[in-house]
């Protein structure tokens, strides 16, 4: 049984390997025991987040475009509307997420052991990666406004699928709420309204849990977009992390664990930086007892040793080890490069590096 205090490394979900089987072997290979959550790597149609599901509401009866984009860049994402005398509901959405579950959990399940079944507290956990519903209303349909009109059908054809996968596999799922919108929306309002914002951006985030099954199990996925490899939201220091953070715990319902919260702490391409100062901040997280802190720092553009020395900072900072992982996912990555990711992964969780 690990100590409280161990350490282990966390995959955000995408990858450029081959399928589901390929990537979890991987994983198992070169990771194993030393992760809590595993993802079944998010490949093919998931490599690029929501953007296949975005482009596949092209043939959406319900919605039309109202500005084409070829996602060069995050001013050329095509933006959609509701038709003239329709309705969007939850009923007319399949987002896929049962779909893909369905189609990895068998392999997974074929895989558990080679992730350090003897772990506690029931992990090793599958993870499914869920976009949170205001990120998918509000990229689709051009913005705040349109997003939060809509929000209720994409947040119940979510829950939808969150419940029919709990129904299958209980606790021993983990949702991985994924919410670029909102910690983007964070490094963008002046810090005068930096509570409220936070407030009123946790508040949907909890709903999502608060509706879903008693016993579910969650993490968060704070982001900062990675399109092309390329953010979208930028830090000056790690206090919009620490404010939404504190706000989402503050508004977390009972009964459904909170396992994690995952911060980036790199902004895609750019390497996280090496100033102190950046990361004061973090003193001031409030996580309650369980919830492990995934500090979203690994990154090709550092050396081992700097991030060796940014890791033991975070442990400082924090008041004990961190989990250890990179700002987003590895799909926008090269196989190369994120094969030599998930090996800095496994020399910075291990007790000995």
């Amino acid at each position: 049984m690990p100590p409280a205090t161990a350490r282990y490394a966390h995959l955000v979900g995408s990858t450029p390997f081959r399928d589901a089987p390929e990537a979890l072997d991987i994983f198992a290979e070169r990771l194993g025991g030393r992760l809590r959550t595993v993802p079944d790597g998010e490949t093919g149609e998931r490599q690029n987040w929501i953007l296949e599901l975005i482009e596949s509401f092209r043939s959406h009866p319900d919605l039309e475009v109202v500005k084409t984009g070829d996602w060069s860049d995050y001013d050329k994402i095509p933006v959609f509307r509701v038709r003239k005398g329709h309705r969007l509901t939850g009923d007319s959405l399949d987002l896929g997420y049962l779909r893909h579950f369905n189609e990895s959990w068998p392999e997974y399940a074929k895989r558990r052991a080679s992730f350090g079944a003897e772990q506690t507290d029931g992990a090793p956990r599958f993870q499914v990666g869920i976009p949170g519903d205001l990120n998918l209303s509000a990229f689709s349909l051009g913005g705040p406004l349109g997003g939060l009109r809509h929000r209720g059908a994409f947040r119940d054809a979510t829950l939808r699928d969150i419940r029919a996968i709990h129904a299958i596999a209980g606790d021993a799922v983990v949702f991985q709420v994924e919410v670029p919108f909102e910690q983007v929306g964070m490094t963008m309002a002046p810090s005068l309204f930096h509570r409220p914002a936070a407030s009123f951006l946790a508040g949907g985030i909890a709903r999502l849990a608060r509706e879903a099954p008693e016993g579910s199990r969650w993490g968060i996925h704070l982001c900062l977009g990675d399109m092309n490899h390329r953010a979208l939201g930028r830090l000056s220091d790690s206090a919009p992390i620490v404010k939404l953070a504190n706000a989402i715990v503050r508004t977390w319902p009972a009964g459904r664990p909170l396992d994690f919260i995952h911060a980036p702490l790199a902004a895609a391409v750019e390497p996280p930086p090496l100033e102190p100062e950046f990361y004061e901040p973090l003193r001031g997280l409030r996580l309650p007892p369980g919830t492990r802190f995934i500090a979203g720092f690994l990154h090709e553009g550092r050396t081992l040793d700097e991030q060796r020395v940014l890791r033991d900072q975070l442990d400082g900072l924090l008041g004990s080890p961190v989990d250890v992982a990179t700002s987003c996912g590895l799909g926008r990555r090269s196989r190369e490069d994120a094969l030599a990711t998930i090996d800095l992964a496994a020399a910075l969780s291990d007790p000995a590096g």
